[in-house]
C-alpha cells in the first residue's frame, strides 16, 4: 500500500458485478447506451406528428440523436480493443453520464413545480412542454376536491339544478413539498436514484476497461520495460508508463493524438501509474509480464521442434556437402 491515501482514487474494478470480464460489461453496458439513445430519434420523429417540443427537449433529442450516431461507430472498438477508440468511447459515456444527470434534474424540477402549481402557471424549464404531452387536463380552478350540490329546479317540469362547488386543498398540503412528497414522488425519486448508482457503476468499469486495454497496448509495444519492472515498490508507484499518444509517436500524430493526450492528461497516475502495490502488470493480469521471464526465444524454438519431432532447420544450400548415392540395400 503507498503511504498516501487513496479514498479519492479513481476505483478500478476488474471484473462485471463480480462474474464476466471487463470486456463482457463494456458490451452489454454499451448496448444498454445505445437502446437509451434511440428515443433521440423518436423524440425528432414527435416534431412530424406536429407535437409541441420546448427547446430543452428539442436539444435533448438532437444530442441523444448525436451520442447515438458516435456510439455505433465506437462500438465495434470493444472486441477489436483499439486503445484510442476505447478510451474515446469511456469519456464518451462518462460525460454523457453527467449530461444526463443535468437533463434529469431540470425536467424533475419542472415535472415538480407542474404538479405542485396551475400547470399554465408554472415557469419551470419544459413545463409547457410537460404540460401538453403528459396527460394534463389543465383545470381552469385547482381544486382538491368537487361537492355537487342540488336545488328545486323552477318551472313546471320537476328537477333540480346541480352546481359543481369546488373545495381549496387543506391547509399544509399546498405547494412543492407536497408534490414532492407523496407515495408516487417518494418512489420514483428512489427509482431514479438506484438507477443513478448503477450508471456510476457502469461509468467505472468503461473506464477500467479503456485503462486495461491501454495498458495491454503500452505492454506490447514499449520501447523499454524498465518502467514497470523496477524492484522499487515507491519508485515504481510513482513513475508513469510512456504515453503512447506523445509527440513523435504513431499514435500521436495528427488529432488523434492531441485527443488522446487531452484524454490521458486528466488522471495520469490512473491511466499510466502503477497500482496501489506499485504492481503494474496486475491491471492485465500479468499476461504480458511473465512473457519477460521466458528463455530466450532460440531455446523455446528448440524445444518446440524437439516435442513435434520435426527436428532443426535444414542448413542453407552453400553449406550442403556433397550429395551421396543413395544405395539400397539387395538382399
Amino acid at each position: 500500500m503507498a503511504p498516501h491515501s487513496h479514498y479519492f482514487d479513481i476505483p478500478r474494478p476488474r471484473t462485471f458485478l463480480q462474474k464476466m470480464s471487463l470486456r463482457t460489461g463494456a458490451e452489454i453496458i454499451t448496448f444498454l447506451q445505445l437502446i437509451n439513445k434511440v428515443s433521440g430519434l423518436y423524440g425528432l420523429l414527435a416534431l412530424l406528428t406536429g407535437a409541441h417540443l420546448s427547446g430543452l427537449q428539442l436539444s435533448m433529442y438532437l444530442y441523444s440523436t448525436i451520442a447515438l450516431l458516435a456510439t455505433v461507430y465506437l462500438y465495434k472498438h470493444i472486441r477489436l480493443q483499439s486503445p484510442f477508440q476505447v478510451l474515446l468511447l469511456a469519456h464518451l459515456y462518462a460525460l454523457d453520464s453527467v449530461v444526463n444527470a443535468l437533463y434529469t434534474a431540470f425536467f424533475g424540477i419542472a415535472w415538480f413545480y407542474v404538479l405542485a402549481a396551475h400547470p399554465s402557471e408554472s415557469s419551470a424549464p419544459g413545463a409547457s412542454g410537460i404540460t401538453e404531452n403528459a396527460g394534463f387536463t389543465s383545470p381552469k380552478y385547482n381544486v382538491s376536491s368537487v361537492e355537487v350540490v342540488a336545488a328545486p329546479a323552477g318551472g313546471i317540469q320537476g328537477g333540480q339544478n346541480a352546481v359543481a362547488v369546488g373545495q381549496g386543498t387543506p391547509s399544509g398540503s399546498t405547494g412543492l413539498g407536497a408534490a414532492v412528497f407523496q407515495g408516487s414522488s417518494i418512489m420514483s425519486i428512489t427509482l431514479i436514484s438506484g438507477f443513478w448508482a448503477l450508471r456510476v457503476y457502469f461509468v467505472f468499469i468503461m473506464l477500467a476497461f479503456a485503462r486495461q486495454c491501454l495498458r495491454q497496448h503500452i505492454a506490447a509495444n514499449a520501447s523499454s520495460a524498465a518502467w514497470y519492472t523496477s524492484t522499487n515498490p515507491t519508485e515504481a508507484a510513482q513513475s508513469l508508463a510512456e504515453n503512447p499518444f506523445a509527440d513523435g509517436k504513431e499514435e500521436g500524430n495528427g488529432w488523434q493524438g492531441k485527443v488522446g493526450r487531452a484524454m490521458l492528461s486528466g488522471a495520469p497516475q490512473y491511466w499510466l501509474g502503477a497500482d496501489e502495490d506499485g504492481e503494474w502488470m496486475r491491471g492485465v493480469g500479468g499476461k504480458f509480464k511473465k512473457s519477460t521471464q521466458l528463455a530466450p526465444p532460440g531455446v523455446n524454438e528448440r524445444e518446440r521442434r524437439r516435442r513435434s519431432g520435426t527436428g532443426p532447420p535444414a542448413p542453407p544450400r552453400e553449406l550442403r556437402g556433397p550429395v551421396l548415392a543413395d544405395l539400397q540395400e539387395v538382399r
